[in-house]
Formats: structure tokens, C-alpha cells, sequence
């Protein structure tokens, strides 16, 4: 039976944090268990994009200098890094208060610009991958993802934070060749098996409900989360959100890929009570996606699959949703050649991967479900 910690913390206050992380470390095991002296260890947190740590859109640097200092002390050779959507990892870094968080404690930054392709034999769907160097120079990865909903996948978290381990141009490859959202998990579920993090540690003292990743709305769920075991924590999270978590393809797939599992009877929750933490008016998309099959036709696309959608009134015309469209030619452009005006959609080009969404600075832009499918009942919330 895999095991889920949850711990209660309320506040990124460090002794309070670096108690939590010690507690929940101890009750899977201890910190022992996942990195011995020696061992070149990567800290892996979410590094979405360059935010400061009130906007939640990346891991605190509470919890990231808790669980380096934890390892540090074990004896492990610390690195960290991540692959932004755009601006770099260093500079995402310091703007996050990551890269401060990692000099107090004497931590390097690895190599997520340079990367090496990988064969890897055992991939179900995908068996090549481009992978940072920084990973591949490591013994072993630890996991520290932020607690946030997602346009394509519902929320994101610990199985889909290691899509950061692949540089940042070459993820909106994986987009185009891959829209349908379940060919794209399959791509997550292999690059996870590969990589084989160790261990994972989810921030959700303050998580981040409605249009996340990035434009969503701070939510304090006063909590950190520990497993080895992805799945588990995932659908934990889901629990927590009052989110079905078959509704989620990266715990869907990921358990029929391997990973871990997600059946209640399967996990033993230790630490604080599953129940303190349950949050039912968490805003989080909660019907199924429509993926997979007849959905993923073009044809069918437009009638059933929600459409990203530009807020005129909160666009500032950056061009960021534009930069980040990854199909060609793009499908959200400034098609009339008119750059002091929002850009607008092309829909029959649109892949719905939510790029433009997920990285949009202003929260600009949302998703609309179609009329058919509000019509079948299919827009719940």
C-alpha cells in the first residue's frame, strides 16, 4: 500500500515550513530512504514562468530551501532547475525567489539549456525524448510541484511538473504532434517512467483555483503533501478539491502506465486528516474532458472541445499568447496585422493545447465551452 503524508502548515513562515517538510519526510520513511550521502540529487520545482511567489504560480522558496536543507543534511549533492515557458530558467528563478533560495543554502543551478536525446526501450508511446542535461547528470530527481488547476489536464501536478525536465522550445513540439490530450499524457507517463523521480512534494499552503496555471486566483488550502508515488498524491489532491480523479488524464493514465495507483483502498493517507483539508468550493473544471477518439477530429473539434478566448477589456496586447502559440501558421495572431489591438483566433487552426492561456501575464484569456456540449450537459463545474 503506497503511503500520502499530509501535513498541515498555514503560513510559508521557514521555521513552520522546515518543520512540516521534516514531519512529513518522517512519516514516509525519512529523507534516508530517498537520496544517500554522495548522490547528485535535482530539486525539480514548477517554474512555470518568472512570477513572484504571492502571485502562486510557482513553488515557494520556503518549501523548495525546507526539502534542500532536509537533503543537504543527509548529504546529498544538491542542483536545481526548470524549464520555463519563456524568460529562462535563471531569470524565472530569481524572479520566483528560487535562485535566492538556492544560494542560502549552496545549491547550484543545473543545466536545462543544453540537452541530450534518450532512447528509452521500455516507453509505451514515446521512446525518444530530449531531455536537459541537468537531469541526465543527476542520480535521482525530487519532485516540488505547485498545487494548480489546469486548462488542458484540470489540475497540474506531480506527474505533469516533470514535463519541465524537456528545454522549454522543444515542449511546443510535443503539442503539435501531439493535441489530442490523451496521446499527450501517454507522452508525460513515459517521460515519468523514464526519469523515475524519487520522491515528490507538493506546495499547497496557498494553492491556485479557476484559470490556472497562471492566471488563476490564490486559495489557501494550508497543506504540503508527500508520497512517492504520484498517482497517489495526485488523487489525493483531487480528494482535497472534491475533483473526480478519473476526470484527471495524468492519474488516469498514469496508473493504467505504471506510476502509481489512485484507488482509495490502494493509499494510506498518514499525518493530518484527509478531511480538514476538503475544500468543495475549490473552482476547478470538474465534468470529463471530451478527448480522445471522435473529439480529437478537426471536424468535430469546434462543437465539443473548449476554445480559448481573448478578454478584450484585461488584454494589454503583449504578444505573449502569440510567442507561445506553437502550430504554424499560428492560430492566435494579430491576423490583421494590427498590433495595437488584441490578437484573435483562427479557430479551425487552434490544436487547444491552451498554450496562449496557460502563460498569459493578465489572465486574459479563459476558456468557453461550446454551446453543443453545454447543450448535453457537459460545462459543469
Amino acid at each position: 500500500m503506497t503511503k500520502v503524508a499530509l501535513v498541515r502548515c498555514e503560513t510559508y513562515g521557514y521555521d513552520m515550513v522546515k518543520a512540516a517538510v521534516e514531519r512529513g519526510l518522517d512519516l514516509i520513511g525519512g529523507p534516508g530512504i530517498f537520496a544517500r550521502p554522495g548522490e547528485k540529487i535535482l530539486l525539480k520545482p514548477n517554474l512555470l514562468v518568472g512570477e513572484p511567489p504571492e502571485k502562486c504560480v510557482t513553488t515557494h522558496p520556503a518549501v523548495f530551501k525546507a526539502v534542500a536543507e532536509v537533503f543537504k543534511n543527509v548529504g546529498a549533492v544538491l542542483s536545481y532547475g526548470d524549464s520555463p515557458g519563456f524568460l529562462g530558467t535563471e531569470r524565472a528563478a530569481k524572479i520566483s525567489g528560487i535562485k535566492d533560495a538556492a544560494e542560502e543554502t549552496g545549491i547550484s543551478m543545473a543545466d536545462f539549456h543544453n540537452r541530450e536525446e534518450v532512447f528509452f526501450k521500455d516507453g509505451i508511446q514515446n521512446k525518444k525524448f530530449q531531455i536537459a542535461k541537468g537531469v541526465l547528470e543527476s542520480d535521482g530527481l525530487i519532485s516540488l510541484p505547485k498545487l494548480k488547476t489546469h486548462g488542458l489536464t484540470r489540475m497540474t501536478g506531480c506527474v505533469k511538473n516533470q514535463f519541465g525536465c524537456i528545454p522549454g522550445p522543444l515542449k511546443g513540439e510535443f503539442h503539435v504532434k501531439l493535441p489530442d490530450v490523451n496521446k499527450f499524457t501517454g507522452m508525460l507517463v513515459d517521460l515519468n517512467n523514464f526519469i523515475k523521480p524519487r520522491l515528490f512534494v507538493m506546495d499547497g499552503i496557498i494553492a491556485m483555483e479557476g484559470n490556472g496555471p497562471r492566471g488563476g486566483t490564490p486559495k489557501k488550502l494550508n497543506v504540503l503533501l508527500f508520497s512517492s508515488d504520484p498517482v497517489a498524491l495526485d488523487a489525493t489532491v483531487c480528494r482535497i478539491i472534491n475533483l473526480n480523479p478519473e476526470f484527471v488524464p495524468t492519474i488516469k493514465f498514469g496508473k493504467e502506465g505504471g506510476l502509481g495507483t489512485y484507488l482509495e483502498d490502494e493509499i494510506e493517507i498518514v499525518g493530518d486528516d484527509l478531511k480538514s483539508f476538503i475544500d468543495v468550493d475549490f473552482k476547478v473544471k470538474r465534468e470529463p474532458g471530451a478527448t480522445g477518439g471522435w473529439s480529437s477530429l478537426k471536424v468535430f473539434r469546434n462543437f465539443f472541445v473548449p476554445k480559448p478566448y481573448i478578454d478584450k477589456n484585461k488584454c494589454v496586447k503583449c504578444g505573449v499568447c502569440v510567442k507561445m502559440c506553437p502550430v504554424n501558421p499560428k492560430a492566435v495572431d494579430w491576423h490583421d496585422g494590427v498590433k495595437n489591438t488584441p490578437p484573435s483566433y483562427i479557430y479551425e487552426r487552434c490544436i487547444r493545447c491552451y498554450c496562449c492561456q496557460e502563460l498569459c501575464p493578465e489572465s486574459a484569456i479563459r476558456l468557453r465551452v461550446p454551446p453543443l456540449r453545454r447543450l448535453l450537459g457537459r460545462n459543469g463545474h
